[in-house]
């Protein structure tokens, strides 16, 4: 067959062999928008030929639908290419498939498969994140959230067990010296991963030969500190299921608390009494001997607010760590010393100096007031313990005496049938009162004493 013409028409209703010459001098006449030049090579490929350009098309039916899709313009697209994907979508179309629905669920498998390597990047990066988080980080958190559920006291346990140190002290009797680091303070800079059981083992054994008792504590508020971080979503893959903490090479390292026998005598109240007297602050004064003649624990004193004391009912409301709260009389003597203290603010043992307005725990003055007496060796928790015991001479109920210092009930009649009224702990409570001031030789006379609340700006 002879070759066509340069300048011969084509017949734009019939079939041709692609060329890049045929298509070249392939042009829309003038009277048309547009002409079609057919493939014979692949049917439903054809070149769609306007004034404006010329573009590939391939056409076919499917299920008795038309299906049209543009391939691009020419010569961006070669001959070869289009016929390439002309033959792929015969093939599709043939087998009753329509490429755009084939399209659509490739898409869709494409945008599943990017999120799920998306989320795996991001639980990878979320992973690397989490095991480099330390345990001052997550310690701080946890102290944050729980602080709403602690008291005064339990929380600066926290902080205090922690803290770095090496900061100038502000505690009485140690201006110009610096503070030590808390017992947790060597495992506050560890990456939480690296918060083994050895690792703990052997903090234990470190801290258990120079403070033992202060190691003790921090274990217990460690102890706690993991199990809620097991409890938390987002550091429960740090740890290892059970708790590190609770191993019994630790506990052994930190030794067992020894029984305390450091008690006040009945012979020696009087020189107590007097060197407590004695001291220049008179808000430790009253804070040292209401502690004694409550029996009360020396953080329930000191968390003591004015909305706590009822005068009408001589009674106070103490902050029970055993039972949440407990009321107790509000004796003649101790109500004294109260009416006496400054009302500075909410607290009723409060401090110009302490950072919360409460007093912080007068150990320094009290051991300083014993030396004085002495009485070397008698802590704070012994006046608790000397309030039990002199109640021995005057042979009080042991339930009330319990009920007072917030003693769990120590049988089923105690617990269940047993309620004791306000009134009636009072009776008790003030001879129990009046006879450790006679023995201290301290002449209080109550009615004699009005009981006024002091207002200081």
């Amino acid at each position: 067959m002879a070759r066509p013409r340069t300048a011969s028409s084509i017949d734009f209703g019939a079939v041709h062999d692609l060329t890049s010459g045929l298509l070249e001098r392939a042009a829309c006449p003038v009277n048309k928008p547009y002409v079609l030049l057919k493939d014979a090579a692949k049917r439903g490929l054809r070149m769609r030929i306007t004034r404006f350009g010329k573009h590939w098309q391939f056409e076919t039916r499917i299920k008795g639908k038309l299906f049209t899709r543009a391939l691009g313009g020419w010569p961006a697209v070669s001959i070869a290419q289009a016929q390439a994907e002309a033959h792929r979508l015969r093939g599709l179309t043939e087998q009753g498939t329509d490429p755009r629905e084939l399209e659509r669920q490739q898409a869709a498998l494409k945008v599943q498969k990017d999120a799920s390597e998306q989320q795996a990047l991001q639980a990878k990066t979320a992973k690397e994140h989490r095991e480099l988080v330390t345990v001052a980080e997550v310690w701080n958190d946890y102290v944050e959230k729980r602080r709403p559920f602690w008291g005064v006291l339990h929380y600066r346990d926290h902080v205090d067990k922690a803290k770095r140190g090496g900061e100038l002290s502000q505690r009485r009797g140690s201006k110009g010296t610096k503070t030590k680091a808390g017992p947790l303070a060597s495992l506050m800079n560890c990456r939480m991963v690296e918060l083994t059981s050895e690792r703990i083992q052997e903090w234990a054994a470190l801290e258990g030969k120079t403070r033992p008792s202060s190691a003790r504590l921090a274990w217990r508020l460690l102890t706690v500190f993991l199990t809620w971080c097991g409890e938390q979503k987002e550091y429960a893959g740090l740890l290892p299921s059970q708790n590190p903490a609770k191993t019994k090479k630790a506990r052994e390292a930190l030794g067992k608390a020894t029984v305390k026998s450091d008690v006040l005598q009945r012979g020696q109240l009087g020189a107590w009494f007097t060197a407590v007297r004695q001291l220049p602050n008179p808000v430790i004064t009253a804070y040292l001997q209401t502690l004694l003649l409550t029996g009360a624990r020396r953080g329930e004193v000191l968390g003591l607010k004015w909305s706590d004391l009822s005068l009408q009912w001589h009674g106070m409301t103490i902050r029970d760590k055993v039972e949440g709260e407990r009321t107790v009389p509000l004796t003649p003597y101790v109500a004294s010393l109260l009416a006496a203290l400054p009302r500075r603010n909410e607290w009723v043992f409060s401090s110009r100096n302490s950072g919360t307005g409460c007093l912080t725990v007068p150990n320094t003055p009290h051991a300083r007031a014993c030396q004085v007496a002495g009485l070397d060796g008698l802590t704070l928790h012994g006046l608790r313990r000397s309030f039990k015991s002199l109640t021995e001479w005057l042979e009080v109920p042991v339930g009330i005496v319990a009920q007072i210092q917030g003693h769990k009930p120590s049988a089923t009649a105690e617990k269940h049938y047993t309620v004791r009224p306000l009134e009636l702990l009072r009776v008790h409570h003030v001879r129990i009162e009046t006879w450790i001031l006679d023995q201290a030789g301290i002449a209080f006379a109550p009615k004699a004493e009005p009981i006024k609340l002091q207002l200081v700006s």
